[in-house]
């Protein structure tokens, strides 16, 4: 019977940019709608800011995600790009590079020739982007895929705070978005660390106190600028 294993590598790119994005979407919007709140700000000035702080923050997440996976995919490409010519150019060499890499890792000199040599034989490129470039198709950078998670995942996770603050009066809308957002990120941390692997309550935990000590802050700096204005 086959042996299998499941890992969870393959969700890093994916998860990173989900989970980031959802905890950034929910700590972000509840600390602007608590902010606003704070400073004595109408109901509808809270909830248009709240509408405001998903829709930039989303943006700006896509943006960014697609900006900096970019670059690391356009790093890719030059190294690629680099180890094609010199597969085309000196052959010899490579497989020496090759070799070298198995026999650092443990191989005997000839049995990393050797295994170089057929590894090359099937894929050159593949090959040498594995094993030493640390490039895999599983672990490619895919600017769009990035994109798409982390303005998805911020969206809906902003969404319930400004849902919150559309439902509750504007006496309450404080304490009610903050204790929605806390559950939430509780919530959050657990899922992120499940799927990652990790222990939830620790998962749980450092998400909850970053959450609450950004709302703390962001409220009190608009009870402060409500008092002086």
């Amino acid at each position: 019977m086959p042996h299998e294993e499941h890992h969870r590598i393959h969700r890093s790119g994916w998860l990173r940019a989900a989970v980031l994005g959802a905890n950034d979407g929910v700590v972000s919007t509840a600390s602007l709608l608590s902010g606003v709140a704070a400073a004595h700000g109408s109901h509808a000035s809270i909830v248009t800011a709240g509408v405001a702080g998903l829709v930039a923050g989303a943006m700006a997440m896509a943006a960014g995600e697609y900006v900096s996976v970019s670059s690391q995919a356009d790093a890719e490409r030059a190294d690629l790009a680099m180890e094609r010519e010199g597969i085309e150019t000196d052959i010899e060499a490579e497989h020496d590079e090759l070799a070298e890499i198995y026999v650092g890792r443990g191989l005997e000199p000839a049995l990393a020739r050797e295994v170089s040599r057929q590894l090359m034989a099937h894929d050159a490129l593949g090959a040498h982007a594995r094993d030493e470039l640390g490039i895999s198709e599983t672990l490619r950078a895919r600017p769009f895929q990035a994109a798409l998670a982390s303005g998805a995942s911020f969206a809906s996770g902003a969404i319930l705070p400004v849902l919150t603050a559309v439902s509750v009066s504007r006496a309450n809308t404080g304490i009610s978005v903050t204790a929605v957002a806390l559950v939430i990120l509780a919530v959050l941390g657990a899922l992120g660390a499940r799927i990652g692997g990790a222990n939830i309550v620790i998962g749980a935990v450092r998400v909850l106190f970053w959450g609450a000590l950004a709302m703390a802050v962001t409220a009190a700096v608009g009870a402060l600028f409500g008092a002086i204005a």
